[in-house]
């Protein structure tokens, strides 16, 4: 018998299975997904691998056949399937199969095991009091304090005793030798959410309301059918879809089946799984990448021991190897942490989708908000579509004003506040209530813009803005490559005042406090919730009442729950609305729609300032009347036009290297060898057949970390042109030794 097994090494050149000869014996104890070491190499060196099929006929002459040399026994047994979804992901994504496996089955590592002792007397009375006897007209005062000690509790925890009775491990042997106490070993698994449940009142919620009951009803009849769909439950901010997914949950749960609920900030973790606990007590768990490897790798332990029903987490949670899995629920499905930015760069959305297809499981999505891509499947049929149209407590929808700052400097205000917003933050001081500010800053990409009359400079052949490089002073398109000089006066009013826009919390911050002294202000972004607990310190101390204001990034108006905050700014919106991306303004609109969510929670009315340059712009003015409908509509107009996702597919394609002159002529090797039937040099904006070219073009930061980028859009209407062409380029780079060197990324849009 032989088994292929992949190496676990991130090479291209190591991309593929080898050939091992399964040792007699060992059959019984192999399965695909198994963790084995194996010689490999000249030197025979020991590496490690995972089985991935097994063969009964040689593929090479056996003789040059080598043996596994073992299984990898304690490790954290890989399932099968995580196999064949490491398989797929490596057709759609790219990167090699090593490093998908990795991503998929994340801890097979080697961590501590957290093992607890306890000193336990014997059942031997006489023998004990014997030895007691003796110990004492002896005058061994450390094995006496141990074994009275030991005695009076009949079994004491092994730390416990060490640090109380002041004695030593070798005291400890001593006794455990003589026969007078036993020292039991058990194996404890870490569980980071056992203690940390929360006390907070308002997370006692009433039950279902009318609407909810029929979301709940829908999904369960289903389940219960033996029916599995995508659900893409679109419920208004504070709808209550959170308590929706408890109950379609626990009805899984009670059906013997288990569930993935995936949230897009480690930030709310805590406050979803204090939700959760109150329906499945110690049956829940948590998975993210603040905890430590030994939890993590616990977590993923108790799954596969069937020790927990419901894992909580970001996107690695994903991959938690339950064996019945039921049903996946993705909260806040719109939000861009679902995407991973290493490679491979898959989306857990659409691996959640292929996994519950080949685990027989249901998908609920939800969202305020949904991605355009989620709303556009659900409308074509291929998604049902599932509504929470008002709030659940019935409270109405903030209001929402829209601040034009190009009036607000006309007016003599250079205050980064207006005067309407100056005046509201002094009203919720005054009344006890709270405040919080946020400035989307890691959207902010460069964008330039005047300040007198708002005007954008936008590409005149993709509609995205460009951005400034200040070392040749040009304005370039990051998309197709066209580029022009950087103009002295605006084109559209002739004023001088022309630049790109920044700030950050920091700065906001120091504003905040010299015009408000009296409050009391709290900062969250990176700097601030760098340590394990970082998030939940700040979460905890706003929601216990101990600040006035919240400033922050836009990971302060995600989902979060707060009753008493009755007003949300979002500062200087243009930055997440002008990155040089095509989803900027979804991406805007979501973010401005879901910052007005958090105001006017509880039993106060709330209002949101959005303060911009562009007050015209649409992403604004349908999150000012909380309309998806009508942004929907509008938007998906643009992506027609253009032949964007979700209408079209993209496919993005990176090319890294530290050499610019070696990276520039194999990107020439591909131009010329990317042509159309007709001979037709692709270049910006060329087309061939089913497929359009955008580029190869520098990439938006053309050197990053001593590397030099470049970057190719390939767009599709069909999902298998794009696999296509993408298997027709790894083909091309395999064998054109120019890419021997270059580091080649796909990445779909």
């Amino acid at each position: 018998m032989y088994a292929d097994i992949i190496i676990g090494l991130s090479s291209r050149q190591l991309d593929k299975t080898f050939q091992y000869r399964v040792p007699a014996g060992m059959e019984k104890d192999l399965y695909p997904g198994c963790v084995v070491n194996v010689p490999f190499g000249r030197g025979a060196r020991q590496e490690k691998g995972y089985v991935v099929s097994f063969s009964h006929e040689p593929a090479i002459d056996p003789a040059l056949i080598k043996d596994i040399s073992g299984i990898e026994l304690g490790k954290m047994p890989a399932q099968g399937r995580m196999i064949g979804i490491a398989a797929w992901m490596r057709d759609r994504y790219g990167g090699t199969l090593g490093r998908c496996i990795k991503t998929v089955m994340p801890v097979n590592e080697s961590v501590r095991k957290k093992e607890k002792k306890t000193l336990v007397v014997s059942p031997e009375k006489e023998k004990v009091e014997g030895y007691l006897e003796r110990m004492k007209k002896k005058n061994a005062k450390a094995r006496v304090r141990l074994l009275e000690a030991v005695i009076a509790a009949g079994s004491l925890d092994y730390d416990t005793a060490r640090k109380e009775c002041g004695i030593t491990s070798k005291t400890v042997a001593e006794l455990e030798m003589s026969g007078v106490i036993n020292v039991e070993s058990n194996i404890s698994f870490r569980n980071p959410a056992a203690y940390k449940k929360s006390d907070d009142k308002h997370l006692h919620r009433i039950g279902l309301n009318a609407a909810q009951q029929k979301v709940v009803d829908t999904v369960v009849t289903d389940f219960s059918s033996g029916i599995r769909l995508t659900y893409l439950l679109h419920g208004v901010t504070g709808s209550g879809k959170t308590l929706c997914y408890i109950e379609i949950i626990d009805a899984v749960v009670k059906s013997g089946k288990q569930a993935i609920v995936l949230i897009p900030e480690i930030a709310l973790t805590m406050q979803t799984v204090s939700r959760f606990r109150e329906r499945f007590g110690d049956r829940v768990s948590i998975m993210n990448s603040r905890m430590s490897k030994g939890e993590r790798h616990d977590q993923f332990i108790r799954a596969a021991n069937g020790d927990i029903d419901v894992m909580i987490g970001p996107r690695s949670a994903l991959f938690t190897p339950f064996d019945e899995l039921g049903i996946i629920v993705i909260d806040e499905e719109h939000e861009e942490s679902y995407k991973s930015e290493n490679v491979p760069k898959y989306h857990a959305r659409d691996v959640a989708v292929y996994m519950a297809g080949k685990e027989n499981a249901s998908i609920v999505l939800g969202s305020a908000t949904p991605s355009l891509e989620s709303y556009y499947r659900a409308i074509n049929g291929e998604y049902r579509l599932l509504s929470l149209k008002d709030r659940a407590a019935g409270q109405s929808m903030p209001e929402v004003y829209i601040e034009d700052m190009r009036q607000e400097l006309r007016a003599g205000n250079k205050q980064i506040f207006s005067r309407k917003l100056m005046t509201a933050i002094k009203k919720r001081l005054q009344a006890g209530e709270q405040t919080m500010l946020f400035i989307n800053k890691r959207g902010f990409a460069g964008f330039i813009s005047c300040r007198s009359c708002g005007h954008v400079f936008k590409c005149p052949h993709c509609d995205i803005s460009k951005t400034y490089h200040k070392n040749n002073n040009k304005l370039i398109c990051h998309y197709c490559g066209h580029e022009e000089e950087m103009p002295g006066v605006c084109p559209v009013c002739g004023s001088p005042y022309i630049a790109s826009l920044r700030a950050g919390t920091q700065q906001i911050e120091e504003k905040v406090k010299k015009l408000f002294p009296e409050a009391v202000t709290l900062r969250m972004d990176r700097d601030t919730t760098s340590g394990k607990e970082g998030h939940t310190k700040v979460l905890a101390e706003f929601s216990g009442g101990n600040a006035d204001i919240l400033i922050g990034t836009q990971m302060i108006v995600k989902g979060h729950d707060f009753p008493n905050v009755t007003l949300v700014a979002a500062i200087m919106a243009d930055m997440s609305l002008n990155t040089g991306d095509y989803k900027a303004t979804e991406r805007t609109f979501q973010l401005l729609a879901q910052a007005a969510g958090r105001a006017g929670r509880g039993s106060k009315p709330g209002e949101m300032f959005i303060q911009t340059y562009m007050p015209e712009a649409y992403s604004l003015t349908y999150a000012a009347k909380h309309d998806y409908e009508g942004f929907y509509r509008e938007e998906m107009g643009f992506r027609r036009m253009m032949c964007y996702p979700p209408v079209w597919n993209m496919l993005i394609v990176q090319f890294l290297n530290r050499d610019a002159e070696m990276l520039k002529k194999a990107i020439d090797s591909l131009s010329l060898a990317v042509q159309s039937p007709k001979g037709v040099l692709f270049d910006g904006g060329s087309q061939a057949g089913d497929v359009q070219i955008l580029g190869p073009s520098k990439d938006g930061i053309y050197k990053l970390d001593d590397e030099y980028r470049f970057v190719m859009y390939i767009k599709g209407e069909k999902d298998e042109d794009i696999s296509g062409f993408k298997k027709k380029i790894e083909k091309f780079v395999s064998s054109d030794p120019l890419f021997s060197q270059i580091i080649v990324q796909f990445d779909r849009a």
